[in-house]
């Protein structure tokens, strides 16, 4: 390990800013401070509770009438399930930019161009690509390797998750 490694490491282990650090965030064009991937993955588990297991709950047993008919039928079954999932967190989204995990972690979605509320649409391309990212698992993965913890379905929307100010 060089000089300027160990010299590195020990700044960031004492908390010091390097020039290059301030030079990079002074250059960063994004005012807004990105959330983190703790509390993304922790707004996703919250929103999975009130959100999907309820609707699930309804699908299992109201509409497909238990889990076996679910079980012989799970194209149908995961149709009706995720619509509704994608309708709800779509109104949650338009109506306040937060889902109840969001606004738990107080996480906020911008749209990354103007800083306010995305449009409906947008929204709903999002949630729907996150469907996409979901399935592919290769988008919700992509956050924990880019700097700004984008997902494919925050890339393609252009939309950002940030922490509320």
């Amino acid at each position: 390990m060089s000089s300027r490694e160990k010299k590195r490491f020990r700044d960031i282990k004492q908390k010091k800013e390097s020039k290059e650090t301030l030079k990079h965030e002074a250059n960063s064009s994004f005012p807004y401070p990105y959330a983190s991937r703790g509390e993304k993955v922790k707004a996703f588990i919250t929103d999975s509770f009130m959100l999907l297991m309820p609707i699930m709950y309804i699908v299992f047993y109201l509409v497909m009438g238990g889990r076996e008919a679910f079980g012989e039928d799970k194209l149908t079954g995961w149709i009706s399930i995720l619509v509704p999932l994608v309708i709800v967190q779509t109104l949650f989204l338009a109506k306040t930019a937060q889902t109840p995990g969001y606004r738990a972690y107080n996480l906020r979605l911008i749209d990354e161009s103007t800083g306010e509320k995305p449009s409906f649409f947008i929204i709903l391309f999002r949630n729907l690509c996150a469907l996409l990212s979901f399935f592919s698992i290769i988008g919700w993965v992509m956050m924990f390797f880019r700097k700004d913890r984008k997902t494919l379905h925050d890339l393609l929307s252009h939309t950002a998750v940030i922490t509320k100010p």
